[in-house]
């Protein structure tokens, strides 16, 4: 009788549920997988256009320091496909340095400058061309790269470095 009074209260026990400590528990697993899983999820385009600015900025920075070690005129220029037919090794080229000398930057000399993303849109604002020296103070400049209904802008306020710009804030 001993015996089953005990299997009666102990199936009483544990029929009153879970313990706070164990449900906070699992609540904590499940905030950490739903973290891990949207960190996983990051949008592929805003991605590639990211690391596009970034490196379209550190080939800019690039270009703008050879301009001034060696006092010669450089420029970005964007280039459409199929607007270069005088140099058909660059008919599909994206984007050029001119002033350069050859092979020192993607895009230099007569070689093709071309996006890692190739539906990557880009133009500059206000202008045909980016002006990257040699002098130090080259006048405010602005490129922007789209890729998916997504913008980057990349832009210098002539004395700073290109770097990839805050969105401006959205207007209610």
């Amino acid at each position: 009788m001993a015996c089953a009074e005990r299997s009666i209260a102990f199936a009483a026990h544990r029929a009153r549920g879970f313990t706070l400590i164990e449900l906070l528990m699992v609540l904590l697993l499940i905030a950490l997988v739903s973290g891990m899983v949207s960190l996983s999820l990051r949008d592929g385009g805003q991605a590639s256009l990211e690391r596009e600015a970034q490196r379209l900025a550190a080939l800019l920075e690039a270009g703008r320091a050879e301009a001034r070690a060696t006092g010669v005129a450089v420029r970005f220029e964007l280039v459409g496909a199929g607007q270069r037919q005088d140099m058909p090794e660059q008919a599909e080229s994206q984007f050029r340095f001119v002033g350069l000398g050859p092979a020192s930057l993607p895009g230099s000399g007569n070689t093709a400058g071309r996006w890692l993303d190739q539906d990557i849109v880009a133009r500059i604002d206000n202008a045909t061309a980016l002006r990257l020296g040699p002098e130090p103070l080259i006048g405010a400049q602005r490129i922007i790269l789209s890729l998916d209904g997504q913008t980057r802008v990349l832009a210098t306020d002539g004395l700073a470095p290109f770097a990839v710009a805050e969105p401006p804030a959205a207007t209610p």
